[in-house]
């Protein structure tokens, strides 16, 4: 990212994009996953190992003012969440320009 924005990045292997859900709701970011099985499976199958988690999860985060998400994306087994910061002009720090010579300000009041 540049340094406007930044990335959330969260290991979830076994989820797919089905699977996870991503809520903005005021001022926070919520991410949850759950894995929804097909009945291809039978349900009376006992495992003795699974190396992938499918426990359901959630991730809130509370970013700052004026954040928007970019979007997000999944590859290898990575969810990755882009947020950019869009501050509106008017709270943008502004530079006035210095004026060398020596002429009067024009319809200026000075308090």
């Amino acid at each position: 990212m540049n340094e406007d924005g930044y990335r959330i990045t969260m290991a979830v292997a076994g989820f797919g994009e089905n699977d996870i859900t991503i809520k903005v709701k005021e001022i926070e970011l919520t991410i949850s996953g759950k894995v929804v099985r097909d009945d291809e499976e039978p349900k009376d199958r006992q495992y003795l190992h699974r190396g992938i988690s499918d426990r359901a999860f959630e991730r809130r985060f509370s970013p700052a003012d004026h954040v928007n998400i970019r979007g997000a994306g999944l590859e290898n087994g990575l969810l990755n969440v882009d947020i950019v910061w869009e501050i509106p002009e008017a709270k943008k720090p502004k530079i006035i320009p210095v004026n060398g010579s020596n002429k009067k300000l024009v319809n200026s009041k000075v308090a």
